[in-house]
């Protein structure tokens, strides 16, 4: 059997766009001579659509979508097998997680997905009623195990603990399974690849049969898909390997155990890059805009998210704008122009200091007796909040911010300023990943000829906010490599303090003052923008904390 792998980047929602992208790849399929081509899991409808499955409009419209796929490929030899959502009877959820077999204009066979993920991200319990039993489809002469993401990642000799008592692959191989077909929707985590590959071999050498892996690609709101679809011999052979962070049509031969060899990133911070400029273009694009804008300070966040902006949607598409305030310094400014230049991109200066000014004089007999402190600072911060958002008002153009993971889980970062825009890029990424991810874009653009578009100025100068004279971040933080290594503990880990202090030499009080910070910020936090996720614990809809708590460590 040859076995098309069609990783495609489908939008929520779009249904009509959606099973277009399908039925394209259908046809190139089968010019490819595909016995079956398979989609990835929810490949119709989007994943994930959350509350839509709750509309009946919703559901009406899939399945006709699904009817018109079928229809369509009426003329087509080759199989069809389509992740989407299904109608639930009998049952107060409306929804199933399913795929469908479509052969000569029909669907012959359904799928219902058996173990819901409702962790982390994952929250597939609230929104589709689990099968019950699952059975075996013979697809060109093969006793076929179609499954559905989690389905397959309950295997009980891989997980030391596991989620579910069911395995719903262990009993189709037990039924007499000769191929595992699986269509996912597996958001991207640094490390995420490998441990997909390394849970299949598992599989494989344990049920002695091959097993393909279909995946999506693109971004969806906070979630990043990386395709990488691959598939494996029944000794555990990787066979086929799809590209990463693009679509692609691999083909699997089950007989001669080949197939189609793509280059995949080779490194985990070339992934998180790639990761980033895909979630920032299909994010701008998904939500119909077509521009966007940057506040360039000349320090090193703004730089990265301004070169992935120009990577996502062109550079004729992105706008830096300098905000020069009472404190800044002529290398932001210089800096900042420097980076435009480099890239390309329109450039803007707009001084604050009027308007800081005007407020001072504004809130001066309200602030009268009280010295000035961080309220003097934010202003700053927020009023170039203020030109952004009038920017974007007047151009219809989205804000991104550019703070990142680090600032924003100690609170180093201000509400209604710096915090405003409608996509925060790098606020899953370290500041230490961001320099490493700022070296590795201006090695990249001198790869293909281009000017390096990040100053080495921005790289080496210390990081500062300016909003007081000689202002600098270790003046409130410590070096970013321990603060770093502390929040990856604290927050991706759950260690407690006692635990941290160990594992990074800090003392107690050091950790303790950071925990502190990491807690009390919670209320900034879920007022942020939604950022793109690239670890295995980010800041937003896989990180469910009470605001309002007095559970301390």
């Amino acid at each position: 059997m040859r076995i098309a792998l069609a990783q495609i980047n489908n939008t929520v929602g779009d249904l009509e766009a959606n099973a277009a992208r399908i039925l394209e790849f259908a046809h190139l399929a089968e010019q490819r001579a595909a016995d079956v081509v398979a989609f990835p899991e929810l490949a119709l409808t989007g994943y994930p659509p959350r509350d839509l499955v709750e509309k009946h409009s919703f559901l009406d419209r899939t399945a006709a979508a699904l009817e018109d796929i079928a229809r369509a490929s009426a003329d087509l030899k080759v199989v069809l097998v389509v992740g989407f959502v299904d109608r639930a009877k009998d049952s107060a959820i409306r929804a199933r997680n399913a795929a469908a077999v479509i052969e000569k204009g029909k669907v012959v066979f359904r799928q219902t997905k058996m173990l819901l993920p409702n962790y982390d991200v994952f929250d597939e319990m609230r929104y589709f009623q689990p099968a019950q039993e699952q059975c075996l489809f013979e697809i060109c002469g093969k006793k076929t195990a179609i499954v559905i993401c989690e389905d397959a990642w309950n295997d009980k000799q891989f997980w030391e603990r596991r989620r579910y008592s069911r395995d719903p692959l262990e009993e189709l191989a037990q039924k007499g399974a000769e191929l595992i077909l699986s269509i996912n929707a597996s958001p991207w985590n640094i490390g995420k690849r490998k441990q997909r590959q390394e849970i299949f071999r598992a599989i494989v050498h344990r049920f002695k049969i091959p097993a393909v892996y279909v995946h999506m690609v693109g971004g969806n709101d906070q979630l990043v898909f990386d395709g990488s679809s691959f598939a494996l011999t029944a000794d555990g052979k990787l066979a086929a390997v799809a590209k990463s962070f693009e679509e692609d049509l691999i083909l699997f031969d089950t007989e001669t155990g080949t197939g189609d060899m793509h280059p995949t990133d080779p490194n985990l911070d070339d992934a998180a890059y790639d990761a980033l400029v895909l979630g920032t273009r299909d994010y701008i694009r998904k939500c119909g805009f077509r521009s966007v804008l940057v506040g360039l300070s000349g320090g090193i966040d703004s730089a990265l998210v301004a070169t992935i902006a120009v990577e996502a949607v062109g550079k004729e598409n992105v706008t830096g704008v300098a905000m020069p305030g009472p404190y800044s310094s002529e290398h932001s400014v210089a800096d900042a122009r420097a980076l435009a230049q480099n890239l390309g991109i329109r450039f803007e200066i707009e001084t604050i200091n009027a308007g800081y000014e005007a407020m001072i004089n504004t809130l001066a007999p309200l602030f009268k007796g009280y010295a000035p402190d961080t309220t003097e600072e934010n202003l700053q911060s927020r009023l170039r909040g203020l030109v952004l958002m009038a920017l974007s008002n007047k151009f219809g153009s989205l804000v991104l911010t550019t703070g990142n993971k680090s600032e924003i889980a100690v609170g180093y970062c201000t509400l209604y300023g710096d915090m405003c825009g409608g996509l925060a890029v790098i606020s899953d990424v370290p500041k230490t990943m961001v320099y490493r991810l700022a070296r590795l874009a201006n090695c990249r653009f001198q790869k293909r000829g281009l000017p390096a578009p990040i100053p080495e100025n921005t790289l080496t100068k210390p990081p500062s906010a300016e909003l007081r004279p000689d202002q600098k971040d270790t003046d409130s933080l410590p070096e970013y490599d321990l603060l770093d290594a502390i929040l990856q503990k604290y927050v991706e880990e759950y260690k407690t303090v006692r635990e941290i202090a160990a594992e990074t030499g800090a003392s107690d009080e050091l950790v303790r003052e950071i925990v502190r910070k990491v807690d009390r910020n919670e209320y900034k936090r879920q007022q942020a923008a939604p950022g793109l996720r690239i670890t295995p614990k980010a800041f937003g809809v896989g990180r469910r904390f009470p605001i309002a708590h007095r559970f301390t460590e």
